[in-house]
C-alpha cells in the first residue's frame, strides 16, 4: 500500500500508510522532540496541524493512558520516519498504530523526514495534506485538494478546542490558592503543576469575561496555551484586559503570552516555521540564565527587545528571549503583577528547567494577598516576578 504527502508549493514525498486511511489537510509542521509523541498527539494547541516527528524512530514506548494532555488526539496528520515494529514498555497498552487508527487519524512513514524539515525551513510552514487508501488520486488533483483548504492565518480555533463547561482541579494537600484558568487549548499537567502547589484551579472555556472570572474572586488568574492565529481572539484580550485592570495576578504561557502582549497594546506575527520541540535555548534577560525550554507555536509578539515601553499598564518589558532567533519568549510589567512566557513550563514530557514558573506565580499571589489591595482597586508597590530555577515538585 502507498500514501503521499503533498505540500501546497507541489512538493510531494511517497511512503507508506500510518495508523487510519483516507485523507486529511492542515499546516505543514514538525518536532524536533526525541521523546513526548503521545503528548505532543494530544496537546490541543496542534489543533488543524500535520505534524512531521524528526527522531527517526517513533512508537517504541507504545500509548498509555496515564500521559495525555487531553482527552483525544488533536494533530490533523501524523509524519514519521520509522515506526517502531514492536513497543515495549511496563506502562504501554496498545501501539500508536492503533492508537492512530482508533481515532481516525491519518498518517504516513516516508524515509525523507529530514529533507521534509529541511524544506520547511527554507520555504516556511504550509499547508499539506495526506492520502491514502480510496483518496489517492493523480497527485494534480491532489494539490487542488490542498489548495482548497484553509490556512493557519487569520483561524480562531481555542473556541474549538477549550472546555465547554468549567471544571475544578482540587489543591493537592492544603488548599493555599484559588486560581481561575482560561483554557484556550490548556494541557493537562498545567493544572496539575499548580495543584501541587496547593492551587485549585478553576479551569474555564474560552469565551468565559472578565466579569465572570472575577466573579470567582480567584488570587490570580492563568490563561493557557492553543492553538490559532492570537489576531483573532478579541474576546480572551479583552477578559485579560479586565483582569490587569483589576490589579490580579495574572500568568500565562504560549497563546497566554500572545494574549497578554495583544492586551499590552503590542502586535504579533506567524513565524516562519515556528518552535516546536523539547530543546529551545531561552533567556532570562534579567539573570541571564538560559533554560532548555519546551515550545509548540507559529505566532509570536512584537515588542522592543531593550529596555522598557509603555502601556495602558505602565511600563513593561521583554524579560526572555529565544538564543536562536531572538524571538520574544517573556513579558513582563514592571508595576503590576503580571507576566507571562512564550514556552510551556510544566513540559511533559520535559525539560523542566522552568517549572519555576509556577513557584513564582505563587509567589506573586502571596505578595498581593498580603497588599490587602481590594480588586479593582488601585495597584501600589506590586511585587515584581523573580524567576525561581528549582525544579518542579513532581516529574
Amino acid at each position: 500500500m502507498t500514501a503521499v504527502l503533498v505540500l501546497e508549493d507541489g512538493r510531494v514525498f511517497h511512503g507508506i500508510p500510518y495508523g487510519a486511511e483516507g485523507e486529511t489537510f492542515g499546516e505543514m509542521v514538525f518536532n524536533t522532540g526525541m521523546t513526548g509523541y503521545q503528548e505532543t498527539l494530544t496537546d490541543p494547541s496542534y489543533h488543524r496541524q500535520i505534524v512531521a516527528m524528526t527522531a527517526p524512530h517513533i512508537g517504541n514506548t507504545g500509548i498509555n493512558d496515564e500521559d495525555p494532555e487531553s482527552s483525544r488526539i488533536w494533530v490533523s496528520g501524523y509524519v514519521v520516519r520509522e515506526p517502531a515494529r514492536v513497543f515495549s514498555s511496563w506502562r504501554a497498552g496498545r501501539s500508536l498504530d492503533d492508537y492512530l487508527k482508533e481515532q481516525g487519524v491519518v498518517g504516513i512513514a516516508i524515509s525523507g523526514t529530514r529533507a521534509l524539515t529541511r524544506h520547511l525551513r527554507e520555504r516556511g510552514a504550509m499547508r499539506a495534506g495526506v492520502f491514502s487508501g480510496a483518496a489517492l488520486a493523480p497527485v494534480e488533483e491532489l494539490l487542488e485538494r490542498v489548495l482548497r483548504s484553509p490556512g493557519m492565518e487569520g483561524a480562531d480555533l481555542a473556541q474549538q478546542v477549550s472546555t465547554k463547561e468549567p471544571y475544578v482541579v482540587a489543591a493537592i494537600g492544603e488548599k493555599r490558592f484559588t486560581v481561575a484558568a482560561v483554557d484556550l487549548g490548556i494541557k493537562s499537567m498545567t493544572p496539575h503543576r499548580m495543584a501541587e502547589r496547593g492551587c485549585e484551579v478553576h479551569v474555564l472555556p474560552a469565551s468565559t469575561t472578565a466579569g465572570e472570572i472575577l466573579a470567582l474572586d480567584p488570587d490570580g488568574v492563568f490563561f493557557s496555551n492553543g492553538p490559532g492565529d492570537p489576531a483573532t481572539a478579541d474576546g480572551p484580550v479583552e477578559a485579560l484586559r479586565g483582569v490587569l485592570d483589576a490589579g490580579i495576578p495574572f500568568f500565562g504561557i504560549c497563546f497566554g503570552n500572545q494574549i497578554f502582549g495583544r492586551a499590552l497594546g503590542l502586535g504579533t506575527y506567524k513565524l516562519r516555521y515556528g518552535h516546536r520541540g523539547v530543546n529551545q535555548p531561552v533567556q532570562d534577560r534579567r539573570t541571564g540564565k538560559v533554560e532548555i525550554s519546551a515550545h509548540n507555536h507559529g505566532f509570536a509578539v512584537q515588542a522592543p527587545l531593550e529596555g522598557t515601553f509603555d502601556t495602558s499598564y505602565g511600563p513593561a518589558e521583554v524579560s526572555h528571549v529565544n538564543l536562536n532567533d531572538d524571538c520574544v519568549e517573556g513579558l513582563r510589567l514592571i508595576d503590576r503583577p503580571a507576566y507571562s512566557v512564550q514556552y510551556h513550563p510544566e513540559a511533559a514530557a520535559g525539560p523542566h528547567d522552568s517549572a519555576g514558573l509556577f513557584d513564582d506565580f505563587c509567589a506573586l499571589m502571596e505578595q498581593a494577598r498580603g497588599t490587602g489591595i481590594e480588586v479593582a482597586g488601585a495597584v501600589h508597590e506590586r511585587p515584581s516576578v523573580t524567576t525561581n530555577t528549582k525544579g518542579s515538585k513532581g516529574a
